[in-house]
């Protein structure tokens, strides 16, 4: 089934913020627990640092983190 790798990335960006760590001027460290492929493209994007290393985790950088927190409210906020 064909599908749009965007709206993928974006889902991924938003659920990558919800493993957010050690966070400062200079991004945040997330849990690397999602589809590679995505995450490359993402890193690509300029929104992740490069995330084939032995750690398990990556750094997402400040404009992925800002974009990752709006996607985030977009696709999952409740209107209670």
């Amino acid at each position: 089934m064909p599908y749009d790798t965007d709206k993928v990335d974006n889902a991924v960006l938003a659920l990558l913020t919800l493993t957010t760590h050690q966070e400062d001027e200079f991004g945040a460290r997330i849990w690397k627990g999602h589809d590679w492929d995505a995450l490359n493209r993402l890193h690509e994007k300029g929104l992740l640092g490069d995330p084939v290393s032995k750690a398990k985790s990556v750094v997402m950088t400040p404009e992925g983190l800002a974009r990752g927190r709006e996607l985030f409210e977009e696709l999952f906020a409740r209107n209670d």
